[in-house]
């Protein structure tokens, strides 16, 4: 792990954060974001390099080693009749359980199943759970293994097949053996809409958290049947404009919820490869994300 002091949200102007967002959101491409932060550049690397200190450092965030003895891992491939045919997906378990473990789908950012999802999924193993995170990019070869190429493909998915690919995975998910059968779900951002629309059409979907996720279609909140906790940042118009109808929605249909707003965040506050990481916001959102499934999936 790198020496060298973690940057922060602190170390970058609000406007080039801005673009940040509008460029990892597809709302403007590479070259608008090294045009409109190129004011705020400093040295040899320009704007270049400011994109640069805020893309991931998988490497320098991973908190659980690959071949962690205490997890067994794989890779599965899946049937998704009503999607792309089939789906693949990393899972991860504790190598010794005592008891029928519960279930956690994990649902990615719009990158497809990169080293930090994957870091998240044992981080949910090693609390003794069986995680499951479906590659939404598998149709189009996977995670390719650059972020920016990761975006473009994912561009191109059919969402409508890519959501059936998660129905399917998380059918699989509640039949896996070693299971207890009671599946919760927690995304982050793309991820965090994908759980919110999961909620609207599993009944048996007894929790989820999406991260700062766009909200579902209002019309379907009354279908919802899982306890929701709804995480967002501080700071961000974009997704947090849609919540008051959403929790408007939630309160008419009688449905359980909580939501946890960190002041002085940003949206992917929880992503710790990346400046945008609030470590005291991360920390609390994970630790009321786990209490969430403990009390539960378990009973």
């Amino acid at each position: 792990m790198s020496n060298k002091p973690r940057l922060t949200a602190a170390d970058f102007d609000p406007t080039v954060l801005r673009l940040f967002d509008e460029y990892v959101h597809g709302i403007i491409d590479r070259r608008a974001f090294l045009k409109g932060a190129a004011g705020f550049a400093v040295g040899a690397a320009g704007a270049s390099g400011l994109l640069a200190a805020l893309s991931p450092r998988f490497a320098e965030a991973q908190q659980v080693p690959t071949d962690d003895a205490r997890l067994t891992t794989e890779y599965a491939e899946i049937a998704s009749p009503k999607g792309y045919g089939s789906v693949r997906g990393y899972l991860a378990r504790p190598r010794a359980a005592e008891a029928a473990l519960p279930l956690v789908l994990v649902i990615h950012e719009n990158r497809g199943l990169n080293p930090h999802i994957e870091d998240v999924t044992r981080r949910l193993a090693l609390e003794n759970f069986i995680a499951f995170a479906p590659d939404a990019l598998f149709p189009l070869g996977g995670y390719p293994g650059d972020e920016d190429a990761a975006r473009a493909l994912f561009g191109k998915l059919d969402q409508t097949k890519t959501r059936e690919d998660f129905l399917a995975a998380a059918t699989w998910l509640e039949e896996r053996e070693g299971g207890n059968g009671s599946l919760g779900a927690v995304g982050f951002c793309y991820g965090g809409a994908v759980s919110n629309f999961l909620a609207t059409r599993l009944p048996q979907l007894k929790a989820a958290a999406p991260f700062y996720g766009s909200a579902p279609a209002l019309s379907e909140v009354p279908n919802i049947n899982a306890e929701l906790l709804i995480v967002l940042a501080a700071n961000d118009d974009r997704v947090n404009s849609a919540w008051p109808d959403y929790e408007t929605a939630l309160k008419a249909a009688g449905k359980r919820y909580q939501l946890l707003q960190p002041a002085d965040t940003l949206h992917g506050f929880h992503n710790d490869t990346t400046p945008r990481y609030h470590e005291g916001a991360a920390r609390e959102a994970w630790a009321q994300t786990l209490a969430l499934f403990n009390r539960t999936l378990r009973s």
